[in-house]
């Protein structure tokens, strides 16, 4: 995971932890750490008062850290152009690629039948993503956002999509709260959608909000993680403080997180000037392996010569 990256202004970091440590302080390569945290406890009173100093200014760089990152998102213009950075062009696209994605998962896990289905939508921004996919494949769906004048806009805009019925297709609760700090209800969700914003969540939080998240699937639930990918470890933007991980930074969370990767699929159709995209469907036990009986045998495997 801590492979060389470099940020927006031109900075080069040896690994991930040198830039997490310049952004949120010292105190970060302990919270990512369940060992570090066991082993954090000071020997002294003034080992005591060194580390809450520490704590206090790490957390004081982490609230900038994040309010930095709402200042640019509350400027932005709540709309498709907006909130895909000019590149209103790719929601097409992304539809196409995120229901051709899902549709397969859903028939896997939960079978043909009818079923009322449930979705979270994170990081919904103007409620695109829920109106334009996640509407036509789930029953309700929820959405969790921390700019309010996105969420709004997406009130507006799925105002035909509520109060419809039990099995209607409908936007059921809008929640104004940022992932970091979000817990959702237990037990909710067949599907936690989260798309082009988990980068705005420093590696730490990343993992807590997985962690927490968890409790609120279904059995047989699964999160979907839809999200630029670096070629190599990271880069960090300086303008909206978002990062965009690699794909071995992300495998290397996900094992943190206690997560494990039942499909995984590049996003096709994107200008070429964009970074990449890849869509990973994530569940909390290891995915059983499907296996018709039959041993192949690869391609290019060495053949026995008969004599």
């Amino acid at each position: 995971m801590d492979s060389r990256g470099f940020d927006s202004a031109g900075r080069v970091f040896s690994n991930a932890t040198e830039m997490w440590v310049e952004e949120l302080g010292s105190t970060v390569t302990a919270s990512t750490s369940a060992a570090a945290e066991a082993e954090a406890a000071p020997t002294d009173a003034a080992a005591d008062n060194g580390g809450a100093g520490e704590e206090a200014s790490g957390d004081g760089k982490r609230k900038e850290w994040y309010s930095k990152a709402i200042a640019y998102w509350q400027g932005v213009d709540a709309s498709t152009e907006g909130v895909l950075g000019g590149y209103g062009c790719v929601n097409d696209a992304d539809v196409k690629g995120s229901d051709a994605f899902l549709r397969p998962l859903l028939a896997e896990r939960f079978g043909t039948d009818k079923r009322h289905l449930v979705a979270l939508d994170c990081g919904s921004g103007i409620g695109r993503v829920t109106k334009n996919f996640l509407l036509k494949h789930f029953n309700e769906v929820d959405l969790v956002e921390p700019v309010s004048h996105f969420l709004e806009a997406a009130r507006e805009n799925l105002t035909g999509c509520m109060d419809q019925g039990e099995d209607s297709h409908k936007a059921a609760n809008f929640y104004c709260v940022p992932l970091q700090e979000f817990t959702p209800e237990e037990g909710r969700y067949d599907v936690i959608w989260i798309q082009w914003c988990i980068g705005q969540l420093p590696d730490d939080d990343f993992i807590s909000f997985f962690n927490r998240a968890k409790v609120g699937l279904k059995p047989d639930g699964f999160f979907v993680l839809k999200e630029n990918i670096a070629r190599n470890g990271f880069v960090l933007d300086k303008v909206d403080n978002s990062v965009t991980r690699s794909d071995p930074y992300f495998r290397e969370l996900f094992k943190k997180c206690g997560l494990y990767i039942l499909s995984v699929k590049d996003q096709k159709e994107l200008p070429k000037e964009l970074f990449a995209v890849k869509m990973y469907a994530l569940v909390t036990s290891q995915p059983k392996i499907q296996n018709s009986g039959k041993r192949r045998r690869p391609k290019n495997a060495p053949r026995r010569i008969r004599s």
